[in-house]
Parts: structure tokens; sequence; C-alpha cells
């Protein structure tokens, strides 16, 4: 009996390790360089040591480079909603899940700012995030009301909660002092009780 022995070409790689990650690095350091209009998808994969082919298995188009982790992102504020003990008050619901995904973009910080710089650099980007922060509040919204919260109160109360949730990241990816996101999304959502409180 003979056997085979099978052997495989490296530049063939069936798995690539972090391969995600590698093409996040990549991009990112792209557009840094030479602003995100200008870079490719070949470059982007060139430059991660893979292939475009590779780059669309894990994202759409260079945008979803940017957005590929929202998500998974909705999923968790959507299951925090639902999870959250059934006599807390909606806005209580929803600074929990937003304090959840904040803790969840705590070990990603560095990006986070990288991220941002280069979306804040560029229109279409801002766009594209205005769009899936809406979709946020929409996702939270309909989670309020499988709880049974009423409109407009539903969706008042999702809108409130993205809008804090904005105004704590751009604070939280500029602060000096490395003060945590959840502790400022929970500051945010106290400004605001205490401005509408009136005092």
């Amino acid at each position: 009996m003979s056997v085979t022995v099978i052997t495989y070409d490296r530049s063939m790689g069936r798995w690539e390790p972090n391969a995600r990650g590698r093409l996040e690095q990549a991009a990112l350091a792209l557009y840094r360089e030479r602003g995100f209009e200008q870079v490719t998808v070949t470059e982007i994969a060139g430059r991660a040591g893979l292939t475009e082919r590779t780059f669309f298995r894990h994202y759409a188009d260079k945008r979803e480079v940017l957005f590929g982790g929202s998500s998974a992102l909705q999923e968790l504020l959507v299951r925090a909603v639902t999870e959250a003990p059934e006599a807390s008050a909606p806005i209580d619901v929803v600074v929990a899940a937003l304090a959840a995904a904040g803790a969840q973009l705590e070990e990603r910080r560095d990006l986070a700012r990288q991220r941002q710089a280069i979306i804040d650099a560029n229109p279409e980007l801002q766009e594209r995030e205005l769009v899936k922060l809406a979709t946020f509040a929409t996702a939270l919204a309909g989670a309020l009301r499988e709880r049974g919260v009423s409109e407009p109160a539903a969706s008042l109360t999702g809108q409130a909660g993205i809008a804090v949730f904005r105004v704590a990241f751009e604070r939280w990816v500029n602060d000096i002092g490395q003060r945590g996101l959840p502790e400022l999304i929970r500051e945010s959502f106290d400004e605001l009780k205490a401005l509408t409180a009136g005092t």
C-alpha cells in the first residue's frame, strides 16, 4: 500500500490568521496616510498580506471596514434592553444598554480614535455614521416597544439615548483624562436629566 503525501502551497492558504484584524489595521493605516477616498481595496488587502477575495469575505466594501462591528453592537443594545429588569424605567434601561455597549468599546479606544478621525474628515463617512446611529435609535425604540413602552415614549427614549451616546462618545475619544465611556454615558444622561428638570 502506498501513501500519498499532500502538500499545500502557502500562497493558497485556506485560513488566514486574524485576517479581519489585519485588514482593519491595514485600512486604518492607509486611510490615515492617504485619505479614505484615495485608498483601494487592492491596496488594503496588499498591505495586510491578503488577497482581494479575502477582503470581500470579511467586508462588503472599504467603508465597511469602519462600520463592520455595527450589527454586533446593535444586537448587544437590543439584548440589554430585552433582558433589563421589568420594573426599570425606559430611560434607565437605555442608559444601562448604552453603558454595556460602551464597556465593549472600551477595549478598542485607540482604534475608535483613529476611526473617528477618518470619519470626521469625510462627509460620505459622516453620513454613513449618522445612518448607523439612526438604526441604533430605531432598534432601541423597537426593543422598548417589545417591553410594552408606548409611542411616542419608546421613540423619544431611543432617540434621546443615541443623542446622549454621541455626545459621550465624542468626549471619550477626545478625553485626555482617559475616563471610561460607560462613565461618560451615565454622566451625560445625568446632565440631560438635570437640564430637563430645570436645575
